[in-house]
């Protein structure tokens, strides 16, 4: 019988609780839990919108019901053979992008909008070609890492976001490149390389020290891991800036600051929708040290590797793209819903301009999702043996 590696909700809960305080909200610095002890410590209200969609995505990897989409079968090395969560699967065939869209649609029904690991799995897909083919070109190591962050993270069923697009600066024309802009630290970027260091284990090691910040990084303060990407391509000249690498949410020197979304509490009647929100983050890198076996991409350890900083963004922004062919689709149907409950509560259901313009919604819904069916079903196997979605 196979492994089964699918985590809980209480699971995550529980490290959440047990980060350290690296969340700033209305000027004071943070944790992620309610400040209280013992039987009655919990996550902090700012939080819990997002941790109810998390739960969404835990509870239906267990629900036996939704195994089929859901749940994958690992081909990662030491994980192979086992059961993990599609969110942290690799796809490898046109079956596996077929039910992640699947698996996004579903979800996003039971949230009413995104499902918010969608991120970290489009990260993890779009690392897995770029760094097998950097490796083959310039002679790095790069893959051989990935694999090893893939299989914690799926043995863990860890929750992980992308932090992708720098604060950039200046827009000036003359500053177009990353080394150009008059302050440095507008893109994240190499300080320093061959460091000594403590590892994630705790155990000394070598690695890289990195500054800057990424903005609009939705859900960074309730992950585990943050996952960065370099935001566009890069010269050779911008070689401190082609950069990618993953870190706990709440390791030293990441500061997180925390603009949380979330709807009225009903005084009255609840409703699900009441319990939805999300956190975007201001993630800022204060000179943070980043072991080597957590390092996808080093500009300035080997110049080669600079030309793979723009594919590396655009491959996250494909695989994204081919989420939202999920999760757009369960968002309109959402709406159409609610405007066709609308309509009948008020007595026009059948009036022809509603039922017109509810019909223009699905429509488009169907066209989108088919859409991602048809990139699906024309996806091509990269060198990796990974599965990317036609464009």
């Amino acid at each position: 019988m196979s492994t089964n590696c699918v985590g809980t909700y209480e699971q995550y809960k529980e490290r959440l609780l047990k980060m350290k305080p690296n969340v700033y909200l209305h000027g004071q610095k943070i944790d992620r839990s309610n400040g209280k002890q013992g039987a009655e410590r919990d996550l902090a209200d700012w939080i819990q919108g997002g941790t109810y969609v998390m739960k969404q995505c835990y509870d239906t990897a267990n629900d036996p019901a939704y195994a089929d989409v859901c749940l994958a079968e690992s081909k990662i090395p030491g994980m192979e053979g086992k059961i993990v969560n599609r969110c942290t699967h690799i796809h490898g065939s046109k079956e596996d992008l077929l039910k992640k869209q699947l698996m996004t649609r579903l979800i996003c029904h039971r949230v009413g909008g995104c499902m918010q690991r969608c991120m970290g799995s489009d990260a993890l897909n779009a690392l897995f070609s770029v760094t097998y083919d950097c490796d083959q070109a310039c002679g790095t190591e790069y893959h051989s890492r990935l694999l090893k962050y893939i299989a914690y993270c799926q043995e863990n069923d860890l929750v992980c976001n992308c932090a992708q697009t720098d604060v950039k600066g200046s827009r000036n024309p003359k500053y177009k490149r990353a080394h150009m802009q008059p302050d440095p630290d507008q893109f994240v970027h190499v300080v320093e390389t061959n460091v000594d260091g403590v590892g994630i284990d705790g155990k000394p090691c070598k690695g890289i020290i990195v500054r800057g910040a990424k903005i609009c990084n939705s859900n960074a303060p309730y992950v585990d891991e943050i996952i960065v990407n370099p935001t566009k391509f890069m010269s050779p000249d911008d070689s401190d800036y082609a950069v990618a690498f993953a870190l706990p949410a709440d390791w030293d020197g990441i500061k997180l600051m925390a603009l949380p979304g979330q709807h009225h509490k009903r005084k009255h009647i609840d409703a699900p929708w009441a319990h939805i929100g999300d956190v975007e983050s201001l993630t800022i890198f204060d000179d943070v040290f980043v072991p080597y076996e957590r390092v996808f991409m080093c500009g300035r350890d080997n110049e080669g590797v600079c030309r793979y900083a723009g594919y590396l963004a655009l491959m996250f922004a494909h695989y994204h793209r081919h989420s939202y062919t999920g999760c757009k689709t369960a968002v309109s149907e959402v709406i159409a819903s609610q405007a066709a409950l609308v309509a009948d509560v008020n007595d026009i259901a059948k009036e022809s301009h509603v039922r017109s313009k509810l019909c223009d919604i699905i429509q488009t819904a169907e066209l989108v999702f088919a859409a991602g069916e048809a990139s699906a079903h024309h996806a091509v196997e990269f060198p990796s043996g990974q599965w990317v979605p036609d464009e």
